[in-house]
């Protein structure tokens, strides 16, 4: 099956255009740590100057961090989440424990996050209406792009 000029239109793909990049995940993980640092940042993700300094612009510009000088000379700045950027912490939160799932099995966890509670954190999705657990078998997905149904393009 050909590829379509048109994918289905879809906020997954449009949230990866900006944050699926390789290192900008990694980024937002530093950022939401406390290690705003452009050193911090290179030591701590690995990721090469010239390509978290591209990373860091445009998770600037799309409004997902703010960038405040923190020394005039010289000239340094720190970066930090904005609402947008704290929204995704609970995708962090879903992703670390996924990996810790699937890809650590049973080995030492390299980072455990504990609630203000004191426990550790293990996440759960939660419908906001019901309060119920989100589960793959309570789902329906409901296509709203005009010309789209599940299985993809109406007119296919």
């Amino acid at each position: 099956m050909a590829a379509t000029k048109d994918p289905r239109p879809c906020s997954i793909a449009d949230a990866l255009a900006l944050v699926g990049e390789k290192y900008s995940l990694l980024v937002l993980r530093e950022v939401c740590l406390g290690n705003g640092r452009f050193d911090q940042l290179v030591r701590n993700i690995g990721a090469p100057r010239d390509i978290l300094a591209a990373r860091l612009r445009r998770l600037v510009e799309a409004g997902i961090l703010t960038k405040r000088l923190y020394s005039e000379r010289p000239q340094r700045f720190e970066y930090r989440p904005t609402q947008a950027g704290l929204e995704l912490e609970p995708v962090l939160t879903t992703l670390r424990e996924w990996g810790d799932r699937h890809l650590r099995q049973g080995s030492d966890l390299p980072m455990v996050i504990e609630h203000s509670c004191g426990s550790r954190l293990v996440s759960v999705v939660t419908c906001r209406a019901c309060g119920g657990a989100v589960r793959h078998e309570d789902l329906t997905a409901r296509p709203q792009a005009p010309g789209w149904t599940l299985s993809g393009p109406a007119t296919a």
